[in-house]
């Protein structure tokens, strides 16, 4: 006992308050019940009751040491401009905002894939439908025809419909074909070289040209001339160029090797 009582009165210093800053209190009064709530009321095992008790007890002990703080003129708030720094290094943060920005892309790219799937799955479907469309159209065109040809019916109602479709589309062709016009390059050298002109026309032909055949000869016309080797001419063989066969080509070929 004596070495304890050495041993605490060792521990113990005699310093002011301020440097001290201990308070004893029992738990703060209940503002429902108007009561203080002593340690042997509160169940250990209740979470709620024990935690309630911890924060009067501290509840008591802020409102009993505050006065004593303003007192000796201590201040007890934290002032606007103050500074602490933080517990996490800047390099840490920023592998963090590293980590951050690269789970943010990754979730960007599997939208945009989610997206280009649910794209190619409505082209496919849309593709399918007009598949679907094309061989319904087909198949009640041949039943019409089988219906014709049997004598079943006597209308050619599908061969109207085909008529104006392949109408209605060289029509549109025609449209986009002279809306179109000439193109730049074209439009540039007309406005800079006009057109040409008129040509004189020395080989039109008119109707004086067209009904004079004073100049015909049926002999050279018709490959029947003296010396040519046409059927019934007096050459006996045909003078004509033709042209050798492949291995005779190929012959030549090797000669002149």
């Amino acid at each position: 006992q004596d070495g304890l009582k050495q041993c605490l009165a060792e521990f113990r210093q005699q310093l002011a308050w301020v440097e001290r800053l201990d308070v004893t209190l029992g738990p703060v009064a209940d503002p429902v019940s108007q009561n203080s709530s002593t340690s042997a009321a509160v169940d250990p095992e209740n979470d709620f009751q024990r935690e309630m008790s911890f924060y009067r007890q501290a509840q008591a002990a802020v409102l009993e040491a505050l006065p004593r703080l303003h007192k000796l003129h201590v201040a007890t708030r934290r002032p606007d401009d103050y500074f602490a720094e933080m517990a996490k290094s800047d390099q840490q943060m920023q592998k963090i905002r590293q980590k951050l920005k690269s789970k943010q892309e990754a979730m960007e790219r599997s939208e945009k894939a989610k997206q280009l799937r649910a794209m190619r799955k409505y082209g496919k479907k849309v593709q399918v439908e007009v598949l679907q469309r094309r061989q319904k159209e087909k198949k009640n065109m041949l039943n019409a025809v089988k219906k014709y040809q049997k004598g079943l019916s006597d209308k050619l109602d599908f061969l109207d419909e085909e008529q104006t479709s392949s109408q209605g589309n060289k029509k549109g062709n025609a449209s986009q074909r002279t809306k179109k016009g000439p193109n730049a390059k074209r439009r540039y050298k007309n406005q800079k070289f006009g057109f040409g002109g008129k040509k004189k026309g020395s080989k039109w032909n008119t109707k004086e040209s067209f009904n004079d055949v004073s100049s015909f000869q049926s002999k050279v016309a018709h490959n029947k001339g003296p010396g040519k080797g046409g059927r019934g001419g007096k050459g006996g063989k045909k003078t004509l160029n033709k042209r050798p066969g492949k291995r005779a080509r190929q012959k030549m070929k090797n000669r002149a090797r």
